[in-house]
């Protein structure tokens, strides 16, 4: 139960009707409570931190006036709804936040009703919402629908999509947009449209005159208004360069500082009132009211555990290096040999490991903000001119670019090299934030190598092999580290298309694709059975495959992947088509979408770690298990 003496107005909001209890001169002591609370959750489970610290005032503010959840809040960059969750009856359950059965991080549909639409990937609030809007007028109900966008999330295409989608409505659609503009996503944000906004000043008088007007003149399809608002738009123009917002058909409001509880109820309420698509442009600080992550906005967009009295401290000793810290160490020395090399990013510096590239070689480092379409077509274009453009983007984010993949760099068998992190089980962020589909979506793909590591040295020679090959080719590996396999710091390359018998041994082969690698060797040590290293998604090794098949008695696929379509299909296609008949089982993880917990919680969840494959295999080999273990041997 939350402290009545530490929090007398926060523990008594079990849900919104009970924040609209109180009177409107005590929401900045709410919102006061909202932000120390939130400080002392997170500093005890960890998790996204500084992005909901800088919308305490605003998610007060909604919540107060709109009558949620009846009427709906669309939260984009679901990373700052912490303050939303805690107001909607998650408050003494928030310290569970990405933990198994916990709290889920984003806004899930179906853990409350107050979150109207789920979220992880960025820039679908304002679809989301114009959607419900359209759907609500159809329907003859007077819902308000409002779009909460910000953290960078304005960058991405499809946001421009929607807004013109919607600006150009008619009947025009009732719905708010508030851009929680605090120059940020998880790295700086950047782009012109960040300087645009950076340029941007309020201008009270200017909208008051506007609504005037609007009164005076009446019907917005005269000619007389027609002709004022086209020259309001231009005179604007020379003082808030609002003009794209409003050329695109939305009245644009502000800026106003987001932190200022009676500016923002005034704005709010005003707006609520109006019909028509309208646009509240919020200024705020990433990580406000706490001073080590407004200084560090960076560092603190998602942390562990930590005290709030001390802030985040780094753990001592020697860190053992993770895949991203592999891949950001070989962009740089690869750089140095090779100056056609460049390195590409949708927003994502920090998490796919490519802070140090940045600074050593800023002139060959393009981060394209959260534009993931843009950053692939970007690098299909280098690569016609003869670059060797390498694109760091995480699984779950490449989905989003799948088009760009297929049209702008298969078909025309362009030399990009694709780094993929957060391949297989990612855990904490759930299933927004899975890679469970990519060897699946990539393996159907013509001129495609796809390479998957079983450890950390085997992951620098496969980004070597890919730069090095004359095509499209990914290397995809997961979150966190591996198993600690030494890494040879040259540049060496793999024959592609060639697996690795790690242990001969009888009867079975285990086929195991990258990160499974180590615990099929375990197993495989226990039931004394062959393990192969398969290196290759496509190509296949099939003369290896071909020769395992004339000399066991069934096969077993393991992958961090979804079992339909995955690599362990690719097996079972090439046998067919060889016209080979033999026992297979295919392990791979669930047909179903993870819910958030560790990545050790799931692996296990889906019968593949050590316990959960024995399992498997002794399920459908029993007599196995009475086969005494050899000797181990290895072959490369």
């Amino acid at each position: 139960m939350t402290d009545s003496t530490r929090y007398p107005r926060l523990s008594r909001i079990d849900a919104p009707s009970d924040l609209r209890q109180f009177d409107e001169s005590e929401l900045p002591a709410i919102a006061d409570e909202l932000r120390a609370y939130l400080i002392e959750s997170v500093g005890r489970s960890g998790g996204h931190f500084g992005a909901g610290l800088g919308v305490i005032e605003l998610t007060t503010a909604l919540h107060y006036l709109y009558e949620t959840p009846e009427d709906r809040i669309v939260w984009d960059v679901g990373h700052q709804t912490y303050p939303h969750k805690i107001l909607t009856g998650r408050r003494d359950r928030i310290h569970t936040v990405k933990q198994k059965d916990g709290v889920a991080p984003f806004p899930k549909r179906e853990e409350s009703e107050f979150d109207t639409f789920g979220v992880g990937h960025s820039s679908t609030s304002i679809s989301a919402a114009l959607g419900m809007a359209v759907a609500n007028a159809r329907a003859g109900n007077e819902r308000r629908v409002v779009a909460v966008i910000g953290d960078g999330a304005m960058t991405a295409g499809m946001v421009y999509e929607a807004l013109n989608h919607a600006g150009g409505m008619e009947p025009e659609p009732d719905l708010l947009v508030v851009l929680n503009d605090n120059r940020m996503s998880i790295s700086e944000a950047v782009g012109g449209l960040t300087q645009m906004l950076g340029r941007m000043t309020g201008s009270r008088t200017l909208n008051a005159l506007r609504e005037s007007g609007k009164k005076l003149l009446g019907d917005k399809n005269n000619p007389t208004a027609k002709f004022v608002r086209r020259w309001e738009e231009h005179w604007k123009g020379m003082f808030v360069p609002s003009t794209l917002f409003e050329e695109m058909g939305f009245h644009y409001t502000g800026p106003i500082d987001g932190h200022d509880m009676k500016a923002l109820v005034g704005a709010l309420k005003t707006l609520r009132g109006l019909k028509g698509p309208q646009l509240l442009h919020v200024i705020t600080t990433k990580g406000k009211g706490y001073e080590l992550a407004e200084g560090d906005q960076i560092g603190y967009h998602a942390v562990s555990p930590f005290d709030p009295t001390k802030g985040v401290v780094a753990k001592g000793g020697a860190k053992k290096p993770t895949y991203t810290d592999v891949f950001g160490d070989w962009l740089c020395d690869m750089a140095a040999a090779d100056d056609r090399l460049l390195g590409i990013t949708p927003a994502m510096r920090e998490g796919s490991g490519l802070v140090r590239f940045s600074k050593e070689y800023p002139d060959r480092y393009f981060d394209t903000a959260i534009a993931e379409q843009h950053a692939v077509t970007l690098a299909a274009g280098m690569a016609c001119e003869g670059a060797k453009p390498v694109v760091a983007i995480y699984s779950t984010f490449l989905q989003r670019a799948y088009d760009q993949l297929v049209h702008d760099v298969a078909v025309q068998n362009l030399d990009v090299l694709f780094a993929i992190d957060r391949g297989g089980v990612v855990g904490p962020d759930g299933a927004t934030h899975a890679g469970n589909l990519d060897l699946s979506f990539l393996r159907c793909v013509p001129n495609m190598v796809v390479m998957a590591p079983a450890d950390e040295d085997e992951a620098r020679r496969m980004l070597t092999t890919g730069f090095r090959h004359l095509g499209p080719a990914a290397v995809r590996y997961p979150r966190g580290t591996g198993p600690g396999t030494a890494v040879d710091p040259g540049l060496e390359t793999l024959p592609i298309g060639q697996a690795q018998i790690r242990r001969q041994g009888r009867r079975i082969a285990l086929l195991a694709f990258g990160a499974i690698v180590p615990p099929a060797e375990v197993v495989a040590a226990e039931l004394d059975l062959t393990v192969v290293n398969m290196r290759f998604v496509r190509p296949l090794d099939r003369a290896l495959v071909l020769e395992l098949a004339r000399s066991h008695d069934g096969f077993v696929t393991l992958e961090d992947n979804v079992v339909a379509g995955g690599a362990g299909s690719g097996v079972a296609e090439l046998l067919n088509a060889e016209g080979v008949t033999m026992p297979m089982l295919h392990l791979g993880l669930p047909d179903a979408f993870q819910h958030h917990a560790s990545r050790e919680d799931l692996l296990a969840e889906a019968g593949l770690d050590v316990a959960g494959i024995r399992a498997a295999v002794l399920a459908r080999w029993p007599d196995l298990a009475t086969a005494a273990p050899a000797v181990d041997s290895a072959a490369g």
